[in-house]
């Protein structure tokens, strides 16, 4: 049976990969960061910088990203479908599917991205993090990452 401290764990850790997206959207480089550990790795594939590890290189990767020119919420993660298993008192890992959609006016075809994430999650003081972010794309070009 789960225990209420469980069930209040998951709940933490699936809002934490929710706070990921909304801060990607509005461009809220700071407060994104602070969702990852210091020595976290983003595995975005060959098309996106392959492996980003640790807090210089994945600040400076999603700045090229975020500092493109364009305003807050053009572009909308959305996530969905997410488990949680809890594999130890301070470690965790997650799924979830996202679907990204471009919001430009006038976008005859507004969903531009499906894939989905995996994740490796770490309790420090209290607080989870992001420890590793790992995305396969789906659709519309499927690109799926060698197993770790």
């Amino acid at each position: 049976m789960t225990s209420i401290d469980d069930l209040l764990n998951i709940h933490e850790i699936k809002n934490l990969r929710i706070k990921y997206s909304t801060y990607f959207d509005a461009k809220e480089l700071d407060n994104l960061m602070g969702l990852l550990t210091p020595d976290a790795v983003c595995e975005f594939g060959p098309e996106y910088g392959g492996n980003w590890e640790g807090s210089a290189t994945i600040r400076a990767n999603f700045l090229g990203y975020l500092d493109n020119g364009e305003e807050p919420w053009r572009v909308m993660h959305v996530i969905s479908n997410h488990m949680v298993e809890l594999t130890g008192p301070d470690t965790a890992k997650g799924r979830c599917y996202l679907l990204d959609w471009d919001l430009k006016q006038g976008n005859e075809q507004p969903l531009f991205l499906a894939g989905v994430y995996d994740d490796l999650y770490k309790k420090i003081d209290s607080q989870w993090l992001i420890h590793r972010t790992r995305i396969d794309f789906l659709w519309p070009q499927r690109q799926i990452l060698p197993p770790r």
